[in-house]
Order: C-alpha cells, then sequence, then structure tokens
C-alpha cells in the first residue's frame, strides 16, 4: 500500500509544501499599471489566491505572446542516402548540413529558424514520389532541395508542382526536369550545355577525330547526354564510330568493351554513373584499351577511385566546382565544410547542395514571404548569386546558367585541367 498524502490546509490550494511555497514565494505585482491591480485600492497587497492565478495562467500569456515569426519555416530534403547512389546522396546532405546551420546561426531567415527535414530515397524508384507526397501533405514543407539522380528528381516534379511548392534539383542535369513546370529549378547545369563542353574538349583538347560510346540504356542521364555528346562531336568534325550498351547495375562490359576496341576510337565516351564507370575503367584496362575514357559529372565521387584503382588514372569528366580553385568563396567554403566534416573534402556535389540552400533562403528574404506563389517568382528572379559553384542566374526556363570544369584523375586524385564558361 502507499501512504495517503497529507492534505494541504490551505483553503485555496492542496498539493505538496514545495508546491505551496513556490506559490507563497512568488513577487508581488507592485507596478500600479498593471492591469493585475486594477480596481485594488493603493496599499493592499495582491492576496494569495490573484498570484496563484497569475502563476498558473502565465505560460498561457507567454504562449500566445510569442510572435509568429519565432515558427521554423520547414525545408523537405530528398537524398539517396543508401543504396547505390548513397554517395551522390551523403555529399549532398552535408552541403545542404552546413547551410541550415549558417543560416540558423545567424539569425534565420524573416527571423525565424530553418527546420530540415531529411528523407532517404534509399536510391530505388518510386521512392522519391512517395516521399514528396508525404513531405508536402503531412510535414507541410515550403520547399523541396532534392539532390541525386535526374530520373529520381522527374518523379518529384509532378508533385512539387500541383502544391505549387517550389523544388529545387541541386544534380539532376536532364534538360526535361524544368519542362515539368513553373515550380521546377535547378543550380545545376543541363546536359546540353555539359555534352558540348565534353564534345569540345575531346575534340579541341584531346585531339581526338573518333570517338566510341558507351552508354547506360536504362539512364535517362546517360541517354541525354550521348546524344548531345554525338551531334556536338560530328558538328566539330570529329566521327562516332560507334555506340555500345548497357544497363545500370551490369558488372561485367568486356563484350561492349572488346566490340569498342575493334572500332579504334581515340576516345572512349561513357556517360553512367561511378558504380560502372569504375569498373568499365578497369575492365578496359585489362583488355589493353589505353585510350582515354570520358565522362560526366556522374562519375565524381570518391568511389571512382575506390572501384577503379588505378586504372581510372588519366580519365577525364566534367563537373560543378573545383576544390583547387583559389576562388575566396571556394576557400571559406572548404574551410568551414573540412571544420565540420572532420577535414572531408568534398566533390561538387555537396556545394551544389549548399548553393541550392543558400539561394532558397536568399528568395525567401526577398519575398519576404514563404508563400509558394510569391516564393516561386523570387526563386526565378535569381540573378548574379555568388555561390560557391560560380555566379548563377536562374534563366527563363528556370536553369542555372554557370560554368563547368573538367577533372582528371591523377596519381588517385581528381585534379583540375581547366574552366568551360557558357
Amino acid at each position: 500500500m502507499t501512504p495517503s498524502t497529507p492534505r494541504s490546509r490551505s483553503p485555496g490550494l492542496r498539493g505538496t509544501r514545495e508546491t505551496r511555497a513556490a506559490i507563497t514565494d512568488f513577487p508581488r505585482v507592485t507596478d500600479r499599471r498593471s492591469p493585475l491591480l486594477r480596481g485594488i485600492p493603493e496599499g493592499r497587497c495582491v492576496s494569495s489566491p490573484v498570484r496563484i492565478l497569475f502563476l498558473l495562467t502565465l505560460p498561457l500569456l507567454l504562449a500566445l505572446a510569442a510572435p509568429l515569426a519565432a515558427q521554423p519555416i520547414r525545408i523537405g530534403e530528398i537524398e539517396p542516402l543508401t543504396g547505390k547512389e548513397a554517395a551522390f546522396g551523403q555529399s549532398s546532405h552535408r552541403g545542404v548540413l552546413l547551410a541550415i546551420d549558417e543560416i540558423n546561426a545567424r539569425g534565420g531567415v524573416l527571423g525565424r529558424p530553418l527546420q530540415l527535414v531529411t528523407e532517404d530515397n534509399q536510391s530505388k524508384p518510386g521512392e522519391s514520389a512517395t516521399i514528396a507526397k508525404k513531405l508536402i501533405g503531412r510535414d507541410k514543407v515550403v520547399a523541396l532541395i532534392h539532390g541525386g539522380t535526374s530520373s529520381q528528381t522527374l518523379e518529384v516534379a509532378p508533385f512539387a508542382q500541383n502544391a505549387r511548392i517550389p523544388l529545387i534539383a541541386s544534380t539532376a542535369t536532364t534538360p526535361q526536369l524544368t519542362t515539368m513546370g513553373t515550380y521546377v529549378f535547378r543550380t545545376c547545369f543541363i546536359d546540353p550545355f555539359q555534352g558540348g563542353v565534353l564534345a569540345k574538349f575531346a575534340h579541341n583538347s584531346l585531339n581526338a577525330r573518333r570517338a566510341a560510346l558507351l552508354t547506360s540504356a536504362s539512364s535517362p542521364f546517360s541517354v541525354g547526354l550521348a546524344r548531345v555528346f554525338r551531334e556536338a562531336f560530328t558538328a566539330a568534325g570529329g566521327t562516332v564510330v560507334g555506340e555500345q550498351r548497357y544497363s545500370e547495375g551490369d558488372k561485367d562490359f568486356r563484350a561492349q568493351l572488346t566490340a569498342i576496341r575493334g572500332t579504334a576510337p581515340d576516345v572512349i565516351v561513357a556517360m553512367g554513373y561511378y558504380t560502372e564507370g569504375g569498373l568499365i575503367c578497369r575492365q578496359a584496362r585489362d583488355l589493353g584499351l589505353t585510350m582515354p575514357i570520358l565522362s560526366a559529372d556522374g562519375w565524381e565521387a570518391p568511389e571512382l577511385i575506390e572501384i577503379g584503382g588505378a586504372a581510372v588514372n588519366g580519365a577525364y569528366y566534367s563537373a560543378h566546382y573545383s576544390s583547387e580553385s583559389t576562388a575566396p568563396e571556394v576557400q571559406e567554403f572548404l574551410k568551414k565544410f573540412r571544420a565540420k566534416f572532420d577535414g572531408l573534402t568534398p566533390d561538387s556535389l555537396a556545394p551544389l547542395a549548399y548553393d541550392a540552400v543558400m539561394i532558397l533562403a536568399d528568395a525567401i528574404e526577398r519575398a519576404g514571404t514563404t508563400d509558394g506563389p510569391k516564393l516561386r517568382d523570387a526563386i526565378a528572379a535569381t540573378k548574379d548569386f555568388p555561390g560557391v559553384t560560380g555566379r548563377t542566374t536562374i534563366d527563363a526556363d528556370r536553369n542555372a546558367s554557370k560554368p563547368a570544369v573538367i577533372i582528371t584523375v591523377k596519381d588517385g586524385h581528381p585534379t583540375y585541367v581547366e574552366t568551360v564558361t557558357p
């Protein structure tokens, strides 16, 4: 049995001695302007019941007095944090975290902190669409940031458009994305620009005249880039001597590479992602193919070198920035990033995501609200934004106009080659 609690002798309060002491010790209200003293003759003290009432209602009064500006602004983030594209998602997520922390440290946006709601699409088809519905419908986010691949981001665009919630893609380069609605934006360059840059580099810098394509037939990213490269390379006077195809997830490319060897190309153009890219380089070298292998930003991940080893040396790919840049904004970003993430040097995906959040925050400030249509208009008006990945202007098609860089792998390390402007 539990002993009964002694009853309080106070006529107006029942409870423990500590509770009674806390209320008894509550300071008296002496300011005659206080509404609590109206009607009480001067010289009379406020009775204990009045002090009790004040104490009990104080939390409610404070809650009602809290300004709306203190409410957080919810931002949704969708990334492939696990699965075969996890390197992309984890890098982008670090950039988002750094931006959110920096913005909140300086007071937030419109006097309100940013609250990040992050979801993992596990690199699985269909997951980004499911997550987008949840973030918009249940979490009530005011905008979406999406890293990962073009195909994943394409799933989200219709939901953002229908809800009139801005979507900013930090790494989706397929031109199709921003044609899906006026609420869909990106902070990276697009494949027609990237493909043209690679064709120009192959023809002018590598002096290649014969190119063989190795394309992932199941990837819109790979197929689109291969098409653009073919058009630009042939327009420059080069010849595409053949095209071999594979599917994402394949691990054996020897048959395709053997067929390519028979066409005697000056360069192999393997548009795709790092998971296949490292294996392609390794197997190409095993078959005695010594010509340069060229790809796009889908190869930019430390795992490319982990998978391909020494066979990746001499390969080239396009990227959105280089950590070797001496630009002050790049060096400042590197300093903050390394301090937060144990000395890690970021690839392009982290600063792209960082810039996406910063552009969003800047647009909210300029709009003066998180209202969807007004925020959309402010993002669309972004011009010459000084980002880590270069000065960014959102064009009439809601794409980012910005430079690209060419990276080569030298002695197992990504190394800057040159910058190409739009």
